[in-house]
């Protein structure tokens, strides 16, 4: 199953006090960027961010999931209705990336 575009908007809606978030479409789902580095993405309408340590930090209980059949796991975002969450979560994993 596709993403919807819509379920794309809601959660670009929802990160929109960050600069520099960017999606690219791929085979029916989208990669989100953050800072020009991939994040995480949406696949069949659900928000997953790669497991890098900060998200884990943030997400201490969050579901490993898989985006599609041979993937990596990735981190399931089940509170998407909250962007102080949201934004608080890519703001951590954009902090990790200053430290590479």
């Amino acid at each position: 199953m596709a993403s919807s575009k819509e379920y794309l908007e809601y959660i670009l809606e929802q990160l929109s006090g960050l600069d520099d978030i960017t999606y690219r479409a791929m085979m029916g789902e989208y990669i989100l960027y953050y800072k020009g580095k991939i994040v995480g993405g949406i696949y069949d309408d659900r928000l997953l961010v790669k497991p890098v340590k900060a998200a884990v930090r943030y997400m201490p209980e969050a579901e490993h999931a898989l985006p599609y059949e041979g993937a990596k796991e990735m981190l399931l975002v089940d509170n998407v209705d909250s962007r102080e969450y949201l934004t608080g979560l890519f703001e951590a994993i954009g902090n990790d990336f200053k430290m590479c």
